[in-house]
């Protein structure tokens, strides 16, 4: 019987007090513990340019972006001495914009 009562206390005690700890739990983690991208590089097309689905000429081309069009530099990719592709965002706003808009792809510079 006593053994009983411990174990239950035991399992109570624990199941109270473990979530806290947990990533779904109450503690939260400091904003300043977060790794965010807060310097990515940004470039403004002075030309039309092609978006492609993969850092390849013969990719499938999602889109023509536009003169002017502001983008965020996620990663480059250099194929060759020659060639080098960037890995980019375009600027949207993710509440009002459709959600199936293309966002993201490869350009070459």
């Amino acid at each position: 019987m006593i053994n009983n009562v411990l174990k239950n206390f035991c399992l109570i005690t624990f199941a109270l007090v473990a979530p806290i700890t947990l990533p779904a739990g109450g503690i939260q983690k400091s904003l300043s513990q977060n790794k965010f991208l807060n310097n990515r590089d940004e470039i403004i097309l002075s030309s039309n340019t092609s978006l492609y689905s993969c850092p390849e000429i013969y990719a499938k081309e999602l889109l023509v972006l536009d003169l002017g069009t502001t983008l965020s530099v996620l990663r480059n990719w250099k194929v060759s001495e020659s060639e080098t592709w960037v890995r980019v965002e375009l600027a949207s706003n993710k509440f009002l914009d459709d959600p199936n808009k293309i966002l993201r792809g490869w350009i070459k510079m």
